[in-house]
């Protein structure tokens, strides 16, 4: 029979297997990436057979055309054949058929286009795309799905009653050792860059203290990043650091935050000294800006620069730890006090904010490959919307949303469907891209992988997704032919401008900004203008960000010695000798700012304008769709990058498509994200350098 003393040697082995699997599973993951890589390095030669390279890999067929879908076999691509399964045919049932809001009711239709009405079924499904694995969630039928159309009880967005305040900020090169207190330059001896260094440091020489030390260069959380197998290893190791004389935040003031923040290039450190004395943060300065090696006397004034912006319309302007924090912090004191909305914007039931979490994707991206695209790119040309999201934020979803099933759309005139479609709207589509269609994707659709999207465009293609109006527009409008939509249910809120006065003050102080970085006398101050700039960039896209709530991702650290503390439901993500770190899934808070419906829409608006964007002024078109099949290289977010350049008007607004980066041919078309941004880099110098270069992008 056991005895303690077995029972506490066994735990100690028992510790042992678990960190050395912690290590063996970190390493065979590396393997497993490099062996992805090849794959795809391998599926951009023509001939490129997924039957042979499957032994080779030692995987399954399926695998490898999961891992890399231009290699799927035809036998598998064109499988059309098969019966729908009993939960599609059930689906079938209860869906309505969206046509072209183009069309007059006198117009031919699309002979095999279903009826428009939900007494016919509508056609089979062809086969998904090889890898599609994820199903998105739906609302449930009747009562239950229609309990979830409320809001949370006694939570809504409302006009602060305080004045933020303000923190005593440093900014510091750990590279040079040079940091940057108020108006002086000072000069700090670093025998390393660990965090209880940087601290006694700082605090030796400004004895006062600080609130926030910004570090403009150097990362010192990658300091031991050869030691670990993952970036954010390191950065958790050094986070967790035993600093004598400190300890972790937990936390103070109307901005509570607490706990590090564990980001592998822009983390944050928490501390506060065990006398309860002093609070200080350690951020990134990357969370802004890139700071494009400006010294940390640069960086302090465009920090400056910022705020005396941001002042001219907020009189109560403070600049907070991150981007996000800012932005939101500005929106809460642009709502109204007096007349409509003076209650305030009332937060959605949890359910809907789920839903929204779960089928609302961010910005897109993809990277298309041979024999999509030629092997060698006559050349590579970058286009990248300025202040793209500035541009999206003049209708918002507001009140309480509507269901709208299949049966109540197909009840409604083609104008009201329109109507529908063109306001603010969230839509659950099975979608069928048209048979004679030579282009991108128009519409996301679940990849494998947790919050991975794709944008099918075989042509015949059928699949189940959600998407916002203004893409599920471009696909019924877009220039080449209708896709073929099927509403199956919805979400559909009144218009509103919720953001729109703290966007267009967001836009002034950006233009002061960008006007002060083409006019300044000063090349210092010029530099210094345009990277504040960007900082305004940052607070609207990360203020917009912050509005989604992610569910919450709680990380702690936990004593060796106190193992047992803990968390049941927690999972490990680092370990010492001295400590574990470990995160675990929280659910959503009660936080009175959530509208993930408000970052919804603008992503579903930004995405839609990389395809299609009309310019009112000439009444010209931009986007990927206005471009040649076959001339599409990547999207990223807010950027096209295209084998041929494009006459896109350009004038300097929101959402005018930038000509950034162009590499003369034959450019060896990319096949992994790495090799795409290379030759951006790349394409950026050299249009920099040509004698006709377009002006810089503030």
């Amino acid at each position: 029979m056991m005895d303690a003393k077995a029972y506490n040697a066994m735990l100690a082995d028992l510790r042992r297997d678990r960190d050395q699997i912690k290590k063996a599973t970190a390493t065979l993951a590396s393997l497993q990436d490099a062996r992805d890589k090849k794959i795809r390095a391998l599926a951009g030669y023509e001939k490129a057979n997924a039957e042979r390279i499957a032994p080779a890999a030692g995987l399954g067929l399926a695998d490898i055309v999961r891992i890399a879908p231009a290699l799927t076999p035809a036998s598998l691509a064109d499988d059309t054949s098969r019966p729908p399964t009993e939960e599609e045919a059930d689906r079938g049932r209860d869906t309505q058929t969206v046509q072209d809001p183009r069309r007059t009711e006198s117009a031919p239709t699309d002979p095999q286009a279903p009826a428009q009405a939900d007494s016919q079924e509508p056609t089979p499904p062809s086969a998904p795309e090889a890898g599609q694995a994820r199903e998105l969630p739906s609302i449930p039928q009747g009562p239950q799905g229609d309990d979830w159309f409320t809001h949370t009880p006694n939570l809504a967005s409302t006009h602060p009653n305080f004045t933020q305040q303000a923190r005593s900020t440093v900014f510091l090169d750990t590279t040079t050792g040079i940091l940057v207190h108020r108006d002086q330059t000072l000069r700090l001896t670093l025998p390393d860059t660990a965090a209880a260094t940087i601290l006694q440091a700082v605090f030796h020489t400004i004895p006062e203290g600080t609130e926030r030390i910004f570090i403009t260069a150097g990362d010192p959380w990658h300091h031991q990043a050869d030691q670990h197998p993952f970036l954010k290893d390191a950065v958790a190791a050094w986070l967790n650091a035993p600093i004598p004389g400190w300890r972790t935040d937990t936390g103070r003031g109307k901005d509570r935050m607490a706990g590090h923040f564990i980001h592998p290039r822009n983390p944050v450190g928490r501390y506060q000294s065990d006398n309860g004395q002093y609070h200080v943060e350690i951020r990134s300065v990357g969370e802004w800006f890139d700071p494009e090696g400006a010294d940390p006397t640069v960086v302090r004034d465009a920090f400056v620069h910022l705020w005396k912006a941001l002042r001219t319309h907020w009189n109560d302007a403070v600049l907070m730890g991150s981007p996000s924090q800012t932005g939101r912090d500005l929106w809460t004191r642009t709502i109204p006090t007096r007349g409509q909305h003076a209650d305030g914007y009332p937060v959605l039931s949890e359910e809907l904010r789920g839903l929204l979490h779960a089928t609302a994707g961010q910005g897109r991206t993809e990277l298309i490959t041979p024999p999509q695209v030629p092997d060698k790119l006559p050349a590579l040309a970058e286009y990248d919307r300025t202040f793209a999201y500035a541009k999206h934020t003049w209708k918002s979803p507001v009140g309480t949303p509507r269901r709208i099933t299949a049966a109540t759309f197909a009840s409604w005139s083609e104008k009201d469907q329109i109507k529908a479609l063109y306001g603010c709207g969230h839509w659950h589509v099975r979608v069928t891209v048209p048979d004679t269609w030579n282009h991108v994707g128009i519409l996301p659709a679940p990849a494998p992988g947790d919050r991975a999207w794709h944008y099918p465009a075989k042509p015949g293609t059928t699949f189940t997704t959600w998407a916002g109006g203004p893409e599920i527009h471009t696909a019924l409008t877009n220039p080449i032919t209708p896709w073929h939509i099927e509403i199956i249910d919805g979400l559909l809120w009144d218009d509103g401008k919720p953001l729109d006065d703290w966007s267009k003050k967001l836009k002034e102080a950006w233009s002061s900004l960008a006007a002060q970085a083409d006019l300044h006398g000063d090349p210092a101050q010029r530099h210094a203008a345009r990277l504040a700039s960007r900082a305004v960039r940052s607070l609207l896209l990360y203020g917009i960000g912050a509005f989604a709530q992610r569910p919450r991702i709680v990380t702690g650290t936990t004593p060796r010695t106190m193992e047992r503390d803990v968390p049941a439901d927690a999972e490990i993500i680092g370990f010492t000798d001295e400590q574990i770190t470990w995160q675990r899934p929280t659910g959503f808070s009660r936080d009175p700012n959530a509208h993930p419906e408000w970052a919804a829409a603008i992503w579903s608006g930004a995405r839609a304008a990389l395809l299609s964007q009309r310019h009112r002024d000439d009444n010209t078109y931009a986007g990927a769709l206005h471009a040649p099949p076959g001339s599409v290289v990547a999207f990223r977010t807010d950027a096209i990058y295209l084998t041929q350049p494009q006459a896109w008007p350009y004038r300097g607004q929101p959402g005018d498509y930038l000509h950034k980066g162009h590499l003369a041919g034959p450019v060896a078309a990319p096949t992994t994200e790495d090799e795409l941004l290379a030759l951006r880099d790349a394409g950026r110098a050299a249009l920099q350098q040509a004698p006709t270069a377009t002006p810089r992008e503030a």
